[in-house]
């Protein structure tokens, strides 16, 4: 009984949802409505969901999201991204496409103090586009290489989306912290091959490098060198500092953000940015502590009815090859990708899929990269991809039209596709690094 109502409670959220109600508040008339039908006693079903909330809160796992988050809005208003940027692109500048990739670079770096692939999108949208246009990028291309990259922001630590992933599989959040590195470097990499090799077989989308002319000064240089070691030394604080086991995720968050907040004054920041970093911190994160709140008990709904064993025997019952259900994993993740967001996606499915997945025989760290990989693409899926609108939104152009940035980013949508497949097939990418240092 527990587990037809519950299938009756996901029909209504997806109805719900449709409708264009909050996803957060759909969770939350699901998994009240649901708990009520199940235990047929409205003080039970509060006090259960209450104390369930109540719960979720006094996680201080929590607070690591608003401390990364905090640490990356400083860093993005201090100009460090675009100093980074600038010395990705000097570094690399014989190869061919080498502003593309910069960006690819830049954002690779940058994703290691943001945690949020939208923070990644708007600031390169800004710094990296009008140079590449300013050379004769073809627009296409350079949209493209800004909204491919920005997926990076998701799965190289801190990310938010291994955060909650985390919380609601109890898994330890230093452990795919971690684990999200030689992926991401993949990523990166492959990121960077179709570059160069785009760029060489077609020079006109990303012209040949031309000697700059123009010197900095021995204070732009300054402010450069501050900016781009600034960043690489937040990254070996907060990832050295996990990866040492010197600090917990949330005391790396915590140190993240004030080593962020001292580069920002270091560059110049004054006391209106900072407020206005703090404030920027708050409603990316307000939304998201919510959802993680209503998701504790959409969970809570998921257990009193007996939900995952009973959807684990649909699948596992209905004879299909354990192919054909990470399959069909993969199409619910890209569909719901372009309806919602992100995190948004993994609350509503990973209490359920993860149980499946290691029914399956998965291993848990490796599932964990495997989806978010997925979920990231889903952030560059037609019509509806976020990451889209955000550089649509961001980049100084009025004709850049969404067409061409949907265009542009297919074939990064097609190489995290592969990142994925190929840490399903080979888990070592995800699990060798956790396993050493846990």
């Amino acid at each position: 009984m527990g587990g037809d109502i519950v299938l009756w409670m996901l029909g209504l959220l997806v109805l719900l949802i449709l409708l264009g109600t909050h996803i957060g508040v759909a969770l939350a008339i699901c998994s009240g409505l649901g708990v009520f039908l199940i235990l047929g006693s409205f003080e039970a079903a509060v006090s259960i969901l209450g104390n369930t909330a109540y719960e979720a809160v006094r996680k201080d796992v929590f607070a690591v999201i608003p401390l990364f988050v905090l640490m990356g809005d400083i860093i993005s208003r201090s100009g460090a991204a675009a100093d980074l940027y600038r010395i990705c692109d000097r570094t690399m500048k014989r190869l061919p496409g080498r502003l593309a990739i910069a960006t690819i670079a830049g954002n690779t770096v940058f994703a290691a103090v943001t945690g949020v692939s939208i923070a990644s999108a708007a600031a390169f949208s800004r710094i990296a586009y009008p140079e590449m246009v300013k050379v004769g990028y073809r627009k296409t291309f350079a949209l493209g290489s800004v909204a491919g990259s920005a997926c990076l922001g998701m799965l190289i630590p801190p990310s938010v989306l291994l955060i909650v992933w985390a919380i609601l599989t109890e898994m330890s959040v230093g452990a795919l912290f971690i684990a999200g590195i030689i992926p991401g470097i993949v990523l990166a990499l492959l990121f960077v091959a179709y570059v160069v090799i785009a760029a060489a077989r077609n020079p006109d989308i990303a012209p040949p490098f031309q000697e700059d002319l123009v010197e900095l000064t021995p204070q732009e240089l300054r402010s450069e060198l501050i900016g781009g070691f600034g960043i690489l030394g937040l990254i070996m604080l907060v990832i050295g500092g996990i990866w040492t086991g010197f600090f917990t995720p949330t005391e790396a968050a915590g140190f993240g953000a004030l080593g962020a907040l001292v580069v920002g004054v270091i560059k110049g920041m004054r006391w209106s940015d900072i407020v206005a970093a703090i404030i920027q911190a708050g409603r990316t994160t307000a939304p998201i502590m919510f959802l993680l709140i209503t998701a504790s008990m959409y969970s809570r709904l998921l257990a009193i009815g007996g939900a995952v064993n009973f959807i684990q025997n649909l699948f596992l019952g209905a004879g299909l090859e354990p192919w054909q259900i990470i399959t069909l994993m993969i199409v619910v993740w890209l569909v719901l990708g372009m309806l919602v967001d992100s995190v948004s996606i993994i609350l509503l499915t990973v209490p359920i899929f993860a149980p499946i997945a290691m029914a399956l025989g998965l291993d848990p760290i490796a599932f964990a990269i495997f989806g978010i990989l997925v979920i990231e693409a889903g952030l560059l899926t037609p019509p509806f991809g976020l990451l889209v609108y955000t550089v649509k939104g961001s980049v100084p152009d009025r004709e850049a039209t969404l067409g061409m940035i949907f265009k542009g980013s297919t074939p990064y949508f097609l190489l995290i596709l592969v990142a994925a497949l190929l840490v399903l097939w080979i888990p070592a990418l995800a699990t060798w690094l956790p396993k050493l240092m846990f």
